[in-house]
């Protein structure tokens, strides 16, 4: 049946990755050699170590928890401004999505971020923004939304 031939193949996929990460910790410095680096510069690596992609989880912890977070360097600028910058947790799901496909790694952070952030960051000096707050959102930023469409409100001032 179809049934048992979707699973057969799921677990054959399943086998298969877990076989090519085991084969991935066993690499050492006589097949990384003969694999075409000069025996030099292996002898400089103490450790081969294999990587694996980083989670859309991963991704998302990275644009938000460390002290120097891309996400807390852009809502810096915008509080040098005047104004709240948030990022809702969708938005934050579909940059790390879009890192995840580039195949860099947290590397891929940076340009995904900064590719929407652009013209935000170049139209922010020119707009009254004391007390304002942008939101970015999934959709906002999957139709390029401009920095005034982003714009909540004003906070009332006491």
């Amino acid at each position: 049946t179809s049934k048992d031939s979707d699973k057969k193949e799921r677990r054959h996929f399943i086998d298969a990755r877990a076989e090519r990460e085991w084969l991935q910790s066993q690499i050492s410095n006589e097949d990384v050699v003969e694999f075409g680096l000069i025996p030099e510069l292996v002898g400089r690596l103490p450790v081969i170590t294999p990587l694996m992609p980083l989670s859309n989880e991963a991704l998302i912890q990275i644009l938000t928890e460390p002290k120097n977070a891309l996400v807390r360097q852009y809502q810096h600028l915008f509080a040098i401004e005047g104004a709240k910058l948030t990022f809702t947790h969708d938005a934050l799901e579909l940059l790390a999505e879009r890192a995840a496909k580039r195949a860099t790694g947290a590397r891929a952070l940076r340009a995904v971020i900064e590719e929407v952030m652009m013209d935000h960051m170049y139209d922010l000096p020119e707009m009254d923004n004391e007390g304002v707050e942008y939101i970015i959102d999934k959709a906002a930023i999957e139709r390029k939304s401009s920095l005034k469409e982003l714009k909540v409100a004003k906070a009332e001032s006491a």
